[in-house]
């Protein structure tokens, strides 16, 4: 069921008080156009987004769009005009190494300071020519209920697992703050248009503040090469299920062509969010993982992300850093320092880490006097009374210890809250014999990996330290097993940091580990984040991107849903609706008809509890099995007695039961079993390993028919049922080995049935036997739903290019549900296939009595 947020997006964007804010200005010029592609999404000729127009561009473009810009603004004291430099520390800035040189990089985000709006279009024309940055300005009040409002308040607790259980622990979600979140997140597509060439740029979108960004984007061009990076954590299903905005956040990252993550864990649960609440399944294709979504592959991409080492070691070699680790080294003589870098949060376990540190110094009395913290707390991002609870919690812990463990001449614990510039970080970085981080929760974290590049040092560094360049360089490092970086560590000693005794213990032993140890551990490190800097993680997302967009233009797009809930479906060139207009014409001039349908899916809903066929299904398969120009087979997996009950009003309908085992031309005929695979001793083998996994998996169940077993799973946990199928296949398929039976999996079913037997084969058996007695077809038409009935399409495709036949008959091989299939046609759903068979009963002679009110209203629509 739809969620309330607003699931038409054109009243979100086009109501409200948030939107009446001064526009952003569109004076910035359009570096590629193409005509019928930048359009407002509110507008009515909104273009369908499946242009084959393509243009020329010199220079390969990425287009980097975060919340906020990599730059620094101030105004000129002099003048009052805005001063813009780069922000050398910004990721976003640093991942420009991975891509090559001629690679024209544009930006396109927030700037950190408010701008009037009468110097929002001269300071938006100096940023485009002058860094190649494009602004959204954000009025304050958007501003604020975006970023602040919905990013802080919600989205930032939930995706580090705070729940809202009580208004004292959390903010309760707010619509009027996901409007915002909307709202803003189109602003950003409207800006991302304006400058993009949609047929060779590539988008990168990054974190959390703009994830439905890809829905917009999408919409305005179906074929936008887009990538998206996640920062955060993304929380387990159990967590994010309770957002509100659940289903439209999902399936606006799935309108990305590449997802990334800093770890497995973080893919992980995003994968079973999208099995638990949208129903898709994943698979790895050669090492890739891949959903499937409406005839589109979404890949996911687990990588952390780097540092940039030449920003470290330049720092490093400053003069100032030389100076200030002096000084540090002359504060500390004789102790041992662990250094700690945070920002002031919730989530990253400051206090716990002091606690543990108090632990330390109780339990080992022979540390008091020479084991010192030197936590840097960076400024808070967020506002709150979580943060401001944490601080001061923070400075009671820290005073606590000074004033049981400290002296006049030594403070255990050295709390730095201020910003402290670069070199002075490394200067501490250098000096520490361990570093501790104790995150509750964190996306990934890159203190531990500056650590170790500090730690290894620089040649100028160590000439002016006078310590010879190959002196043996150590590193410890305490992390916690819930920040990203933990797994890229594995020299690390890993910690729960809710365990106090258990981080104290890791301290202890990182202080009293030998040097050789110690040095090993480094060099382990060192090899692995100088390897994977920010460039490597950047190059290696862009290739994946690439690769993940090649097939963009080999297959036809349509654009379908309101709102948050659109979506692409990309299917073959040749792929398209069966116009009933056509096939009426087709039947109308043809003599020697064969229909197959399928039944569950296709005649019958899968959403319906009752499985008996309405009466106005029996009406219409009596009228076209009727006709003494027609052969109508009812194909499917169900047992044959099932049909025969369903269908026995149905005098001359033809049934093939349980994929074509059993098959009857009509009520009055004998069934006739199949004799590919007459031995169906390998039931008494596969019936006990099933029974084995029902038992095992609660919501499962076995289907015995007389030629096959199938394991049901659909009522099964999604993600434990998944599971088990994949390892039900594996054991059947190994105990099965040598019988004449083939184990298959389908959608919340494993089968196992007898070799050689297929939907296909009931095809060929109804063709040949036309053929042979004189009255080839000049008509097939095939519909169905599912993976077996592929094998009826194919069949049909290759029994009907027998160059014996007198002519090429008309072919209408059809699918239900727009989804990439052999067949050549699709309808929508079980409602149009009906209306497609009552045409054709219309048509058919003798026209039943039944059918005649019905030939007027049909006849009269063509």
């Amino acid at each position: 069921m739809a969620s309330r947020s607003y699931a038409n997006l054109f009243d979100l964007v086009s109501g409200g008080d948030l939107l009446d804010i001064p526009g952003t200005p569109r004076a910035l010029p359009r570096i590629m156009t193409v005509p019928g592609i930048i359009s407002d999404l509110d507008s009515c000729g909104a273009n369908d987004g499946d242009s084959d127009v393509s243009s020329s561009g010199c220079r390969e473009r990425k287009i980097i769009v975060a919340n906020m810009l990599p730059l620094h603004a101030k105004r000129d004291a002099e003048n009052s005009k805005w001063c813009f430099s780069w922000d050398e520390d910004s990721i976003l800035l640093q991942l420009k190494d991975g891509f090559s040189s001629d690679t024209e990089v544009i930006y396109v985000g927030s700037l950190k300071v408010d701008i009037d709006a009468s110097e929002q279009e001269e300071v938006a024309q100096r940023l485009l020519d002058d860094f190649n940055c494009v602004p959204t300005f954000l009025s304050h009040d958007l501003q604020k209920k975006f970023y602040l409002g919905f990013c802080k308040q919600q989205l930032w607790p939930l995706f580090h697992y705070m729940l809202p259980v009580c208004p004292d622990h959390g903010d309760r979600f707010d619509r009027i703050l996901w409007q915002a979140y909307v709202c803003a997140n189109k602003i950003f597509a409207d800006k991302v248009m304006e400058i993009i060439n949609p047929d060779d740029d590539f988008v990168w979108v990054h974190d959390y503040h703009l994830m439905v960004l890809p829905t917009f984007l999408r919409k305005r061009y179906n074929r936008v090469k887009l990538g998206f990076f996640l920062h955060s954590p993304f929380p387990s299903s159990e967590i994010y299920r309770t957002l509100p905005v659940r289903d439209e956040i999902l399936r606006g990252l799935l309108n990305a062509d590449l997802i990334g993550f800093h770890t497995f864990d973080y893919a992980r649960h995003f994968l079973s969010c999208c099995s638990r609440m949208l129903g898709l399944d994943y698979e790895s294709k050669r090492g890739h993982i891949g959903l499937d979504y409406f005839g589109r592959t979404i890949f996911i991409k687990i990588l952390p992300v780097g540092i940039h080492m030449g920003r470290l070691e330049s720092v490093l070699n400053l003069p100032s850093t030389s100076a200030k680790l002096k000084e540090i080294q002359e504060e500390f003589e004789g102790k041992k320092v662990i250094v700690g870098v945070d920002d002031m949060d919730i989530f990253k376990g400051i206090s716990l880490k002091l606690l543990a540190v108090e632990h330390l110094l109780q339990e080992n009395p022979d540390m008091q006097g020479k084991v010192v913290l030197v936590q840097i707390v960076n400024p808070a991002r967020g506002l709150g009374k979580d943060v401001q609870e944490a601080k001061k919690e923070t400075y009671l812990i820290a005073q606590r210890i000074n004033d049981t463990y400290g002296s006049e001449e030594y403070q255990p614990v050295k709390l730095i809250d201020r910003h402290v510039p670069r070199f002075e970080k490394s200067a501490y970085y250098a000096v520490a014999e361990c570093c501790i981080v104790n995150a509750v929760r964190d996306g990934m974290n890159l203190v531990p990996y500056k650590y170790l590049v500090c730690r290894q040092q620089t040649a100028k560094l160590d000439e002016a330290l006078g310590r010879k360049v190959d002196s043996p360089r150590t590193s410890m490092l305490v992390v916690s097993e819930f920040i990203g970086c933990s797994p890229s560590l594995s020299g690390a000693i890993r910690v729960n940091p809710w365990d106090i005794d258990a981080v104290a213990d890791a301290l202890s032993l990182a202080l009293t580990m030998n040097d050789s140890e110690k040095q090993l551990r480094h060099e382990k490190h060192y090899r692995y984040v100088s390897s994977h800097d920010v460039a490597y993680w950047a190059r290696s997302f862009m290739q994946d991107l690439e690769r993940a967009c090649k097939d963009h233009y080999t297959k036809r797009c349509w654009g379908i849903g309101l709102g948050l809930g659109f979506r692409v479906v990309s299917l073959s060139p040749g792929f398209r609706k069966l116009s009933i207009d056509h096939v009426v014409s087709a039947y109308k001039r043809t003599n020697r008809r064969a229909i197959f349908l399928d039944y569950d899916g296709t005649v019958v809903p899968h959403s319906s509890i009752n499985k008996v066929p309405s009466p106005e299904v029996i009406s219409v398969l009596n009228a076209l099995s009727s006709d003494p120009k027609n052969i109508v087979f009812i194909v499917s997996g169900r047992g044959r007695d099932s049909l025969s009950d369903w269908f026995s009003s149905c005098q001359l309908l033809g049934l093939a039961a349980e994929h074509g085992y059993f098959l009857r031309w009509n009520r009055d005929s004998e069934w006739e079993c199949s004799h590919l695979s007459a031995d169906l001793d390998w039931k008494n083998i596969a019936e006990p390993v099933m029974q084995l996994y029902t038992e095992a998996t609660d919501g499962s169940s076995i289907e015995i028919k007389e030629s096959a077993l199938v394991w049901h799973h659909q009522d099964a946990d999604p993600d434990f049922g998944s599971c088990q199928a994949k390892e039900l296949l594996d054991h059947l398929e190994s105990v099965l080995a040598n019988e004449p039976a083939v184990v298959t999996r389908g959608q919340h079913i494993v089968e196992v049935k007898p070799q050689g037997i297929s939907k296909g084969l009931v095809a060929e058996k109804v063709i040949s036997t036309m053929f042979n007695g004189g009255n080839p077809p000049d008509f097939v038409m095939c519909i169905g739903d599912d993976r077996s009935d592929e094998d009826m399409f194919e069949s049909i495709l290759r029994s009907v290019s027998c160059p014996s036949l007198p002519a090429a008959p008309e072919i209408f091989a059809c699918t239900v549900g727009r989804k990439p299939s052999k067949a050549k046609y699709f309808l929508d759903d079980t409602l149009d296939v009906v209306k497609l068979l009552q045409g054709l009963a219309s048509s058919s002679n003798p026209k039943p009595r039944h059918l005649a009110q019905f030939q007027v209203s049909f006849e009269s629509t063509i």
